[in-house]
């Protein structure tokens, strides 16, 4: 289970560094959390549509925050 201090704690850190990112960026802006427990809130972020994970032509795995459109 992933807990709601964890899941906030990346998504901030997400949103403040804006487009893709990637996982070892969000990782060096999140040192107290274990890779284990950045890799579980971005699967829970990614599962609830708050954010995409796609993988880039480096094979590095970018992370980027989904903003709803209004519509």
């Amino acid at each position: 289970m992933v807990t709601t201090v964890l899941v906030d704690r990346v998504r901030t850190t997400l949103e403040h560094l804006g487009a893709h990112s990637s996982l070892d960026e969000v990782m060096d802006l999140c040192p107290e959390l274990t890779w284990n427990q950045v890799f579980l809130a971005i699967d829970h972020l990614s599962r609830t549509g708050t954010v995409r994970v796609t993988v880039g032509a480096d094979r590095t795995y970018r992370v980027q925050t989904v903003h709803p459109t209004g519509g």
